[in-house]
């Protein structure tokens, strides 16, 4: 009874499934840091995912410039900036306030390294002629960018003796050239506004008024609908450096420049897929509002947008509330996703968190599946997470989840094999005394059948591919257990039918003191072992709709378990050690014939789902 009740094979099977999955999920440019996350992925409700270099190619272009009254588009020719001060300069600003680097090369067609943004705007200083001036002018200090402020600030050393640059020159012609610093900040335009209290216009450095103020948010939300990012650039020119915490006051706002990242290919299909999964795809991102909103709408994210700005002055219980609607979360810095993930996981999701900078790090510890991005990621949000995308790809996400559902259900139905055959077991066990019957297995018999039988059969389940449904169904609840779902009445009534058949014909055979009736209930167990993975390996389709040739797993298992079985019972040295006798042709075709009444009766267990719907 003991060896009976014991599933042998139960952890090595769940393991295997578990590693073979990491590394079929490996292949899909995910790759698993922890061995878990594999069967956590199938019970994601909810993924968070940031919007740019996931969601859209992170390829960002310089497309539109403005900067008073001067405005360009980049598409034209040739290059707008020429003869256009402003542009200049603001581009000049754009160029010197930044840390990416221009590549060695090509200079008709410009490559950068460094953050997407950044290149993106060192390039188009490259093409407008602008970027060796820029690189002339030595940086000496910096306040680095940070998501509170939104903005970054470099200060840089005028040539000596006194002199403007050339694009300085021509925009200010109203300014003193003898300053010896310059400083630029960049960052979000609202950000900038607040810090700005003059504005460039006809050369002069005018007082920013409230209606210019207002002509600048204008200008930024005409630029934010289309989809764009839209940095604003402003300046201070300085003859003497004060603290660091004084640099970002009293600026001139000179401009604003858009620049646009397509969606990335085959995201709008996996939004799809995950609202016909039942799950739900949120948007999380620094951009503005207006950029976020209309990426979103592009990709089918439907629901309200909700801002940083407004997530501040929520407490955890209102952002809890209000969740269920938000689709889209815009100025959001990285502290706030950690708020986001405590109130989905209260709402009772399980999320699924991508970040790639390291102030991201409590979220991806926080998340059920923390998703670090494996091309711009820090190494401080690979070691918090639990999957790493190889190619920062929402869409490899969605495979991922995928994967995780196939290899949750594989479990699952390994389990519901295994624990129905040893129920079986108990059930011979248990009953054949009654029935006056002498022990009808042996312990090495039933050792042989839990080790082999349901270690080959559950190998073949483990590794069986999605279902034609694992994706157009919701996941299961989290808090259901393993054996929800109808599984555990399944397990009883199956379990029963496998034991009842072999000892209603062993009871048969020892009543017509056949020596073989010890054999004939082996046989009858093994067999029926067999038929039933045949009919486990969908929860509903019939085991006759697809290709069963195409699984070679399946064939292996069926073949050595049906092999070794024949070899017990007719190798005479395998008879002494398993207390086995030869069955005769009839007997065998006998067993076999009653060996697929559990598989017929499975089989019509799903018809009726099917039916009921």
């Amino acid at each position: 009874m003991a060896v009976a009740v014991v599933p042998e094979g139960l952890s090595a099977v769940v393991t295997i499934a578990l590693a073979l999955g990491a590394q079929r999920m490996l292949k899909r440019q995910a790759l698993i840091r922890r061995l878990p996350a594999v069967e956590a992925l199938g019970s994601v409700t909810v993924i968070c995912s940031d919007k740019t270099g996931t969601l859209t190619e992170n390829r960002m272009v310089v497309t539109n410039l403005e900067a008073a009254d001067e405005k360009a588009t980049l598409t034209a020719e040739p290059h707008p900036v020429a003869n256009k001060p402003k542009l200049a300069l603001l581009m000049l600003g754009a160029a010197l306030c930044n840390d990416a680097s221009l590549k060695p090369g090509n200079r008709l067609r410009p490559e950068a390294i460094g953050d997407p943004t950044e290149a993106a705007l060192i390039v188009a200083a490259a093409q407008a002629g602008l970027y060796e001036p820029a690189s002339v002018l030595q940086r000496i200090s910096e306040l680095p960018f940070d998501p509170g402020r939104k903005r970054m600030t470099t200060v840089h050393q005028l040539p000596s003796p006194p002199e403007l640059p050339a694009a300085m020159r021509s925009a200010l012609p109203g300014v003193p050239r003898n300053y010896r610093f310059v400083v630029f900040t960049k960052g979000a335009v609202e950000s900038l506004l607040q810090v700005s209290d003059r504005q460039l216009q006809n050369g002069h450095c005018i007082t920013l008024t409230q209606s210019g103020r207002s002509r600048i948010v204008e200008a930024s939300c005409r630029l934010t609908k289309s989809g764009n990012r839209v940095l604003g650039v402003a300046f201070r020119l300085m003859n003497a450096l004060p603290d660091k915490s004084e640099l970002e006051r009293e600026l001139v706002f000179i401009g604003m420049i858009a620049l646009s990242d397509p969606p990335r290919r085959g995201v709008k299909e996996a939004v799809g897929t995950c609202q016909l999964a039942g799950i739900r795809p949120l948007m999380i991102t620094g951009d503005h509002p207006m950029t976020a909103s209309h990426i979103g709408r592009a990709l089918g994210f439907a629901g309200r947008v909700l801002s940083g700005r407004e997530l501040e002055g929520m407490s955890l219980r209102e952002v809890e509330e209000v969740s269920d609607g938000v689709s889209i979360y815009a100025r959001v810095i990285p502290e706030q996703k950690l708020k986001i993930v405590q109130a989905l996981q209260n709402r009772g999701h399980v999320v699924a968190m991508t970040g790639d900078g390291v102030n991201d790090g409590p979220a991806l510890k926080k998340a059920d599946i923390g998703v670090a991005m494996g091309l711009t990621g820090t190494d401080v949000a690979k070691r918090a997470a639990d999957m790493v995308l190889l190619d920062d790809n929402f869409s490899t996400i969605v495979a991922a989840v995928e994967e995780g559902r196939a290899i949750y259900d594989n479990i699952r139905k390994f389990i519901r094999y295994v624990l129905a055959g040893n129920v079986g077991e108990i059930f011979v066990m248990l009953f054949g005394p009654l029935l006056g019957l002498p022990l009808p297995l042996l312990p090495l018999q039933i050792l042989w059948i839990n080790l082999v039988t349901d270690g080959a059969s559950g190998l073949a389940l483990s590794v069986e591919p999605p279902e034609r449904n694992a994706m157009r169904r919701p996941p299961y609840p989290p808090a259901e257990g393993v054996l929800g779902h109808g599984i555990g009445a399944h397990i009883l009534w199956v379990g029963c039918l496998m034991g009842l058949v072999p000892l209603c014909t062993g009871w048969f055979y020892w009543r017509q003191n056949d020596p073989a009736w010890q054999t004939m209930v082996f046989s009858l167990l093994t067999f029926g072992q067999i038929f039933q993975t045949l009919a486990a390996r969908s929860w509903s389709e019939s085991a006759f709709s697809g290709s069963f040739g195409s699984h070679r797993t399946m064939i292996g298992s069926v073949a050595l378990t049906l092999t070794s079985t024949l070899a017990i019972i007719y190798l005479p040295f395998l008879q002494d050690a398993f207390g086995t006798k030869a069955l005769t042709f009839r007997d065998l075709l006998v067993s076999l014939i009653l060996s697929t009444i559990v598989f017929w009766s499975i089989e019509l267990e799903k018809l009726v789902k099917r039916l009921r719907g």
